[in-house]
């Protein structure tokens, strides 16, 4: 490599410059479903926490992504200036408004643009957000961003398992960095990856260069438990690791997507980006691309009907049972007011208790209404989304009003703080129907704690979560059962309409042979 390279005239130059490095950070996240009916607005935004500026590094410097990348920026020997942006983050739900879209398009870029003059950025972005007119939030937003910032300026994103990863935004970003394990317990990490990954660009000279490979499946989300040592998704994990412990690699992921998108580039994806090395990452992600399509069969799960789970589970007689209501998970955008395994739960006695979840916003009002100990007669679910779910009349005791607020660590992150609205305890016999406000970790142990339970001395509990759950109940759980039921989120989703997504796509067509051939972008700097 000659002086006159433009990778050592980058790193001269910031490493003899007088003023500190300008590292801006933000996060951009919210998964959508497009089958829930219920639209996606700036109302929901809010209530989980947007946050501008100063608030960033005040609130979020020990959560998430945020945190993560405000902790390594710290131990950085250049001592770089954290440049704070927006945080706009959203509870998975249905479309976004156009308006939306405008109103975060705005917040994200606008605030990029008043930070100008930046050496280096992070955004934490989820991956799979659809709104109205744009299928490709995260590429809109990275496109919008490499305008903004010009080639040199590196740009790294971290993504979620469950993203959509397009071609708008492999080529935008020089390096997107993905989480490695479902349940997610390694969001921190994640972002303390990317920060590296940024460091090594930015200060090491390293030539980013993404091999990026879209593989025509989609897989249910039951089965995609990386921390089960059994699991074809724990090798495939290992795998990613070994890759990243390479000193060419900057970064390899592996996105099995949101599976309930109706949307033209729908599919999983593989990255895997190197320090200028355009055949090595090709030949990678190839590999990997190739592994995932032979174990696609891998992933598909046995479910047990409604009413054979619960006959199931009061058989039990020991221990907790969970069931996996994953087709009205509300971590996957389900509404979270599906009625079916509740109907099914009433029809037994449980000598410990029966624990379930409802987003039943008007019930809670007539709660509050009749005060705690008295006895009122409710419609539940299928309220919300009634194409799925009727709802059911019933009779119970409002046992408990309480704030849904607490803070979970695990799955989804660390410390990060949920308000899930005013929220009542429901007893309909010895089933206790926790009714919320609004959406949330309908399977969080602290969401029953707050609610005045220990989740863990149940005889059943209903987590509406289909594999995330695990990183909470999976080593105390007596026995867990993934329930078949009718929902928005559901494993069996090639059943249902699709109209926009690429065809042909398995699981819905029976593919033969498929070869991948990954696409190069890169070595901008």
């Amino acid at each position: 490599m000659t002086d006159n390279s433009p990778i050592q005239n980058t790193k001269y130059k910031i490493q003899n410059r007088t003023s500190s490095l300008r590292v801006a950070i933000g996060q951009f996240w919210q998964e959508t479903n497009t089958f829930n009916p219920l639209p996606t607005t700036r109302r929901e935004f809010e209530q989980f926490g947007v946050l501008r500026g100063q608030e960033i590094l005040e609130q979020m410097a020990d959560t998430n992504e945020l945190g993560g990348f405000i902790q390594t920026l710290g131990t950085w020997p250049e001592k770089p200036t954290i440049v704070p942006l927006v945080r706009l983050p959203a509870w998975p739900s249905g479309i976004a408004t156009a308006d939306t879209m405008a109103w975060l398009r705005s917040e994200m870029l606008d605030a990029l643009a008043r930070a100008m003059p930046l050496d280096g950025v992070l955004l934490a972005l989820h991956g799979a957000m659809v709104a109205d007119g744009a299928p490709d939030v995260e590429g809109e937003i990275l496109e919008g961003a490499r305008k903004i910032l010009g080639p040199g300026t590196p740009l790294v994103a971290s993504l979620d398992l469950h993203a959509n990863v397009t071609e708008r935004m492999a080529a935008n970003a020089d390096a997107l960095v993905l989480y490695h394990t479902a349940p997610h317990v390694d969001v921190v990490q994640t972002a303390v990856r990317a920060a590296g990954v940024l460091r090594r660009i930015l200060i090491g000279g390293a030539r980013s260069v993404t091999a990026f490979q879209k593989v025509p499946a989609v897989f249910p989300a039951e089965r995609a438990n990386t921390e089960n040592p059994a699991s074809f998704s724990h090798s495939l994990k290992l795998r990613l690791q070994q890759l990243e412990a390479r000193p060419q690699v900057l970064t390899a992921g592996l996105a099995t997507v949101q599976p309930w998108l109706d949307i033209p580039e729908l599919g999983s994806s593989v990255v895997v980006t190197t320090d200028g090395n355009a055949d090595f990452a090709f030949a990678e992600c190839a590999r990997l691309a190739s592994e995932v399509w032979q174990g696609r069969r891998e992933y598909l799960p046995e479910l047990i009907p409604a009413e054979t789970a619960v006959r199931e589970a009061h058989a039990s007689a020991d221990g907790l049972v969970v069931l996996s209501d994953s087709a009205d998970a509300t971590t996957s955008g389900a509404p979270g007011d599906s009625n079916w395994v509740l109907q099914e739960l009433m029809r037994y006695e449980w000598p410990r208790g029966a624990l379930v979840t409802l987003v039943a916003p008007e019930v809670v009002r007539q709660a509050q209404q009749a005060g705690v100990g008295s006895e009122i007669d409710a419609t539940l679910g299928g309220v919300l989304d009634n194409r799925f779910s009727e709802p059911i009349a019933v009779h119970g005791k409002v046992e408990r009003l309480f704030d849904a607020r607490f803070t979970v660590s695990g799955h989804l992150g660390k410390n990060l703080a949920i308000d899930m609205g005013t929220s009542a305890v429901l007893a309909i016999g010895s089933v206790s129907v926790v009714l919320t406000s609004r959406s949330g970790p309908h399977f969080a142990p602290e969401l029953f704690r707050a609610a005045g339970f220990d989740p863990f001395a149940a005889s059943v509990l209903v987590a509406k979560s289909p594999c995330g759950f695990r990183a909470a109940y999976q080593a105390r759980a007596s026995k867990i059962l993934l329930v078949k039921a009718p929902g928005c989120a559901p494993s069996d989703f090639w059943n249902y309409p699709y109209h926009q997504i690429p065809r042909p796509l398995w699981p819905w067509d029976g593919i033969g042979d498929w070869t991948p051939s990954p696409k190069l972008f890169g070595a901008r700097r």
